[in-house]
């Protein structure tokens, strides 16, 4: 739960998982395979689902939005979306790899003619405007935070990045918060990934996961969003180890 003190073993965890660094360059890496909304992301289940209702739940909650911000936006495909509902926005991207903010930059520079603001770092350290953005896309991004006080901080932070009114809207990976019910998701979710792939690509899929994310539950999630203030929060879409939810401010 929210607050409660890491033990030794999850600490060595902690410390085991990828760095910021590891982080960045595997996505320069991956820019071409992230820019296939078809294709790029067959490992994520309901990708496009989740895609379309958080976009469309964002444009509903804040019909006259000015400014968006996309955290960890990869090659745009967020902000794409968002833009086909809402083609008058203002674009904040902000993401660690810079092969990936130029692509966003190119594909998101052919839908509107607003402004696009690029930021390449961490959005725990970038320095943004408070009380600006109408709304936050956080797609596959926030499962890179490790221990509580990392997500409570970087939630408080995405809170006062909002302005009233406005809307944090995340598609991400999850777990559960009962064990045994962990345990049948993942184990579900790899038989997912073997009839994708085969044996080894599950392997290499959760080896991977094992190594850089650290995802926790939709509950721990909304939870961690009413404590640092927003109004309201709203579960949109869940299946296995993927889910899409958000709060309003």
């Amino acid at each position: 739960m929210i607050g409660e003190d890491l033990n030794d073993d999850e600490e060595k965890i902690i410390m085991s998982k990828s760095t910021t660094v590891e982080i960045r360059e595997r996505f320069d890496n991956d820019v071409k395979r992230f820019s296939n909304l078809e294709t790029g992301q067959l490992s994520t289940i309901d990708a496009k689902i989740s895609l379309e209702l958080i976009t469309e739940a964002a444009k509903r909650i804040v019909p006259h939005a000015e400014n968006l911000l996309d955290v960890g936006c990869g090659a745009g495909n967020y902000t794409l979306m968002m833009l086909s509902k809402l083609p008058d926005l203002n674009c904040t991207l902000v993401d660690l790899s810079k092969p990936m903010l130029d692509k966003a930059f190119e594909r998101v520079a052919e839908k509107t003619n607003n402004n696009i603001a690029l930021w390449q770092g961490d959005i725990r350290t970038v320095l943004l405007k408070e009380n600006h953005f109408d709304i936050i896309l956080a797609g596959a991004v926030l499962h890179h935070l490790r221990d509580d006080e990392d997500w409570e901080s970087t939630f408080e932070k995405l809170y006062r990045l909002l302005k009233p009114g406005g809307c944090l809207m995340v598609s991400d990976l999850i777990n559960q918060e009962t064990d045994v019910l962990n345990a049948y998701t993942w184990e579900k979710y790899g038989d997912y990934l073997e009839g994708l792939n085969g044996k080894a690509y599950r392997q290499k899929v959760l080896d991977y996961i094992a190594k850089e994310d650290s995802p926790r539950s939709i509950n721990y999630q909304l939870q961690l969003m009413k404590k640092v203030g927003f109004a309201n929060v709203e579960i949109l879409h869940k299946n296995l180890c993927f889910g899409a939810f958000g709060g309003i401010k």
